[in-house]
């Protein structure tokens, strides 16, 4: 596969070592033939230099090559190429391109190190120099020190500017990825917080549904024999409670699915369904009686499912725990401000499975929660006279 200039700029920038060994290199190569050419025409080198001979081109060659490790240790060989320099600048020969290592260590010390070490190199790199224009005989070209200091410090900000830009960007890329992980956890915070609302819906409506299946198959199964019209009257209703369940239960997961469209999902139910609950709740076995009360003002749509959903899981809870000959009160008021919801029952049946006082389950602290999203208060527990009753209100301030 072709490599890409992308591909191979990115490789590079993984494997810094090998692209500042070829610069090392190349400039190693370039300051043999210069270190002749400085020592002739006197730019940057001492006067009368004479020209280098091996231990000068070995030294000149070292120094080039320390550019090798600028990345790893710039401070130390940006020190070996100043003593280097002015070892060469003792033995009166030219540095050759020894100062162009010294400004290419100088600029990765500024763009890749902190502000302290990088204003130590600059002071070093001109200490360096100036010393090397003193040792040289007749202070070499003066022009070409003070070229050579004013290029020093202009690649000295140049690095500090590409630092802070990095810097930046870097504090823009976490930045960015704190909001991206902050977006994702109210992402989730808001799955979550769906995920719940559907299980207690879902709760509500196959707890309700299943309970008064329950009873409809129980009073089938003890008439079957004696009384086979009645039998099939049971049967009929478990039918309907059960296409009415899975009506329900479609209604409520169908806003999980993303392919559905609106007319798809129908309207929850709410105050006006209660009179059906309350007949279903008849046919069921359990007496029950219901008042709506107080002025017809439209609810806000949470409340409005939040008292039918309380009145279905009290309703629920008296035909499973009050017994069969059990009756049950309903009363809804819409009062200024106010509405009230109290589900009474007597509790008396002698079939009851247990005290009133023993109902408890998710159903109940899924009302608690419905009431308190609403800033409502409610009441579970036993009646004085008996029986069992859940009393709610509903602050009404924006009706």
């Amino acid at each position: 596969m072709r490599n890409t200039p992308g591909g191979l700029r990115a490789w590079l920038h993984g494997h810094p070592l090998i692209s500042d060994t070829a610069l090392a290199v190349a400039l190693a190569a370039a300051a043999v033939p210069c270190a002749y050419v400085t020592s002739l025409s006197g730019f940057d080198a001492p006067a009368g230099a004479v020209r280098p001979g091996a231990l000068g081109l070995a030294l000149i060659v070292a120094g080039c090559l320390s550019t090798a490790l600028r990345r790893r240790m710039p401070f130390t060989m940006l020190f070996l190429a100043g003593v280097t320099e002015m070892t060469l600048a003792s033995l009166n020969q030219s540095g050759s391109l020894l100062w162009v290592a010294a400004l290419v260590l100088v600029y990765t010390i500024a763009a890749h190190r902190g502000l302290a070490l990088s204003l130590c190199a600059l002071v070093l790199s001109l200490t360096c120099r100036a010393v090397f224009a003193v040792t040289a005989a007749g202070l070499g070209d003066r022009t070409a020190h003070l070229f050579v200091a004013l290029l020093t410090m202009t690649l000295w900000i140049a690095g500090r500017g590409v630092r802070l830009r990095r810097a930046y960007l870097a504090e823009l890329r976490d930045r960015a990825g704190r909001m991206e992980r902050a977006r994702e956890a109210d992402t989730r915070a808001a799955r979550a917080e769906e995920r719940s609302r559907i299980a207690r819906e879902l709760h509500d409506v196959v707890a309700h549904h299943v309970s008064v299946m329950t009873v409809q198959a129980s009073a089938a199964r003890r008439v079957l024999a004696a009384n086979p019209d009645g039998a099939r009257e049971a049967l009929s209703a478990i039918e309907e409670m059960g296409r009415t369940a899975m009506a329900e239960m479609r209604n409520i997961v169908g806003v999980l699915r993303t392919d559905a469209g609106p007319a798809e999902r129908n309207p929850q139910p709410g105050v006006l369904e209660i009179p059906t609950l309350v007949d279903q709740m008849r046919e069921a076995g359990l007496r029950t009686q219901l008042w709506i009360e107080g002025r017809g003002v439209p609810l806000p749509p949470g409340v409005d499912l939040a008292v039918y959903r309380l009145v279905q899981e009290a309703l629920t809870n008296s035909l499973r725990h009050a017994g069969p000959q059990a009756r049950a009160w309903v009363t809804v008021r819409q009062e200024p401000g106010e509405l009230a919801v109290q589900v009474e029952d007597d509790g008396h049946g002698s079939g009851a499975p247990g005290p009133a006082g023993d109902r408890t389950g998710h159903g109940l602290v899924g009302i608690r929660e419905r009431v308190a999203l609403y800033g409502g208060s409610l009441r579970i527990g036993p009646r004085p006279e008996g029986g069992f009753e859940v009393n709610a209100r509903f602050p009404l301030k924006d009706v």
